[in-house]
């Protein structure tokens, strides 16, 4: 208010110093009538008249203006300058915001992050609608795509139909009518793709049938033993070839008197060929769709549609006419080396049925390097004839066999394992360095493959020696007694070489459900339906208690269970035999139970109330015994959804606790006999309790009360 009246006061005196316009000269008022007094009767003398209304003050009207926009401009500043006091957030000086609510800062910063919130969310609904909008639209056209495609589909079957019973209508007239004439144009169109699709299969379809009574209709490529059998005889005579080709085309062994060998043994080469494309690889089965087909035209015409046919087909290229107009070279039995697929398909399936694979890929690596160093045996001998055989040190020399001369240069180059005469020319010093590289890099391949087969096949070996080592060390840090260590160490080497492995379960936790239960019941069902608690059961409960079991070891002397020990488990003698010992040193064996026998069965349906479910005799091993455990908490489990096979085995495990007595009564029985001469005290008699007063408020207090009263 303050500066409000300051700027007033400074205004005033520049607007009066501003020359305002000369006022107009004011006309003489007309002198009026005095008013008459209000009752129309004249003033008593002594009464003034009455103060007539003052005149209007004007000045200049210019500043008057003036003096009235500047007012007006200072209330709205004054009003303005008391919403910033108002509004704490309102800033500058300049042009002050919407007037706010009075909110605290934390309050109006909130009210802003959930303003942002509902934008996002808002922005956030906006969008899943459009995308569900989208996925609406994409469905429905998905579903309209689909409608038109079984219209058209239909419309396609009955075109079918209708083109079929055409035909049958043709056939028939054909038929009825024998002296009509086929058109020949019709012919040509009918003939020539028969000729295309069923020339071979005519010409072989009395070898097939033969055949199918041999092989069958169908084979089994991955169990079938005779298929692998006949993969054997074709990879060697794909071996055949690619060890033989390159020999006999860098050495000179293409002589008059072993023609003739060579080219019986390419027949019969030829000959394991097209046997194979034309009765094995036709009857493979193969899955579709996940099921497996049996039918022997569908799988021929699959067969042909494959890469594999197609090679094979290239394979058996009669190239070997041109031996007519250009001599007998090998070279132009090179394409039987597009047969490679036959030995992968051999080496995978003979691994799959050994039992000790790792043999295998020793073999095959090892026929790896001999191959490698076979091939630039027959290189060097290509580069001794370039160079001239026996003209320098460093080529062939001529004397003795070429093939081993040859292999034994190979061997030492690529190995690398001596030193080698220096060549003369340029041509033998590059391709002496060309084989240091290629024999440097190739040894590294081999090694490091060499190592990988052997690390897998010891693999199993490695972990069990790294566990036992580990278990040791513990035990020598903690000063465990060397009895303790050495019964360890026992059970460490009888689980490797029984089972091969330290824990079962690792290896079946890896199968699907399935194969762990057709493992179960071979080795455990027919053991689990003659245990006598059992027997009743759902057979599928049986099955899922012996998915359940856990393997254990028990070595020598091995205490099974105690007697008064609480039965969680029972157990099922896998391998070997446990004794049911006492006495006083446990010396006594009343009962010897063998591979296959069940104990601890009723500690599973004993309830824990007055330690009912009590072991009641010593069980050990009698040697080396590996049992199979059934934990009280899994059958329970089970029983869950097997409520009938609960209550016969509640039935069961009554007669069977009543057959052999409560555990608990005979614990009490031996409690009591070293107190046999001190039985306990009888009850007292309740009439004597009555007059007695054994307790509070008996009958002699009630008459001692009366008397006194």
């Amino acid at each position: 208010m303050c500066v409000c009246v300051c700027v007033c006061v400074c205004l005033i005196p520049s607007l009066a110093q501003t020359p305002a316009p000369a006022p107009a000269p004011a006309p003489k008022a007309e002198e009026k009538p005095a008013d008459p007094p209000a009752n129309g009767q004249p003033p008593a003398e002594g009464e003034e008249k009455a103060p007539s209304p003052p005149r209007p003050i004007i000045i200049n009207k210019y500043s008057d203006d003036q003096l009235r926009d500047v007012i007006k401009r200072m209330r709205e500043r004054t009003n303005m300058y008391k919403e910033k006091v108002v509004d704490p957030y309102a800033s500058s000086p300049e042009r002050s915001p919407p007037v706010t609510p009075v909110l605290r800062k934390v309050d109006y910063l909130k009210k802003q992050e959930e303003e942002k919130k509902r934008k996002e969310e808002e922005e956030r609904k906006k969008k899943e609608e459009e995308e569900r909008k989208k996925k609406e639209e994409e469905e429905r056209k998905k579903k309209e795509e689909e409608e038109k495609k079984k219209k058209e589909e239909a419309k396609k079957a009955a075109e079918a139909e209708k083109k079929e019973e055409k035909k049958e209508e043709k056939k028939e007239e054909k038929k009825d009518d024998k002296k009509a004439e086929a058109d020949p144009a019709t012919e040509e169109k009918s003939f020539w793709p028969k000729i295309e699709c069923t020339f071979l299969d005519v010409l072989l379809k009395p070898i097939e049938d033969k055949m199918d009574k041999v092989l069958g209709t169908s084979i089994d490529p991955f169990t079938d033993r005779r298929y692998i059998t006949w993969l054997s005889i074709v990879t060697i005579a794909f071996n055949y070839n690619l060890w033989f080709i390159p020999v006999r085309m860098a050495f000179p062994y293409h002589t008059p008197g072993m023609i003739p060998i060579w080219f019986t043994l390419d027949i019969l080469a030829d000959l394991m060929y097209l046997i194979d494309m034309v009765i094995f690889q036709p009857r493979l089965q193969f899955c579709r769709g996940g099921d497996i087909i049996f039918d022997r035209a569908v799988i021929k015409k699959h067969y042909r549609e494959t890469s594999k046919f197609q090679n094979a087909l290239i394979s058996v290229l009669p190239l070997d006419v041109l031996y007519i107009p250009f001599g007998f070279h090998s070279i132009y039995r090179a394409n039987r080396l597009m047969r490679f697929e036959a030995f992968f398909e051999f080496s995978d399936r003979l691994e799959g049925i050994l039992t000790k694979a790792y043999i295998w890929r020793v073999i095959r690596t090892i026929g790896y390097l001999l191959f490698i160093l076979h091939l630039n045996a027959c290189v060097y001998y290509v580069a001794s004839a370039y160079e001239g055989i026996g003209t320098t040190k460093w080529v062939y020399s001529g004397v003795g066999s070429a093939y081993l001369r040859c292999f034994f240069y190979s061997e030492k180059s690529l190995l690398m394992i001596a030193e080698l005469p220096f060549p003369d020319t340029l041509f033998g010093q590059i391709f002496q360095m060309t084989n240091y590289l290629f024999g440097a890099f190739f040894l590294s391949i081999v090694l490091g493959q060499m190592r990988d087969v052997i690390g897998a096949a010891t693999a199993g070996q490695t972990y069990f020696r790294a566990s036992m080592d580990s278990c040791v060390a513990y035990m020598v840090t903690n000063r465990i007694p060397k009895l303790v260590q050495h019964r360890v160490r026992t059970w460490y080497n009888y689980t490797w070489d029984s089972q091969g492995m330290l824990d079962e379960s690792e290896l079946l936790v890896q199968m699907p459900l399935v194969m762990r239960t057709a493992i179960a019941v071979d080795i455990n069902l027919a053991t689990f339906q003659k245990i006598e608690l059992f027997k009743g059961c759902d057979n599928q409960m049986l099955v899922d208690m012996l998915l359940r079991l856990k393997s254990i070891v028990c070595l020598p002397g091995d205490f099974v269970c105690k007697k008064g020990d609480i039965g969680k488990e029972m157990y099922i003698i896998k391998v070997g035999e446990v004794q049911v010992i006492g006495g006083p040193d446990n010396k006594i064996v009343f009962v010897t139970l063998k591979a296959g026998c069940v104990f601890g069965e009723i500690s599973l349906l004993q309830s824990s109330a007055n330690g009912g479910n009590r072991r009641t005799a010593n069980v050990a091993a009698h040697g080396f015994a590996n049992l199979f455990v059934l934990d009280k908490k899994d059958l329970n489990d089970i029983l869950v959804h097997y409520p009938e096979s609960q209550k016969v085995l509640a039935r069961k495990g009554r007669k069977l606790m009543k057959a052999k007595g409560p555990a608990a009564a005979k614990v009490e029985e031996e409690k009591k006999k070293g107190l046999a001469l001190f039985g306990p005290k009888p009850p007292t008699p309740k009439m004597l309790r009555a007059f007695g007063g054994f307790h509070k408020k008996g009958f002699l207090d009630k008459l001692k009360s009366a008397k006194d009263a």
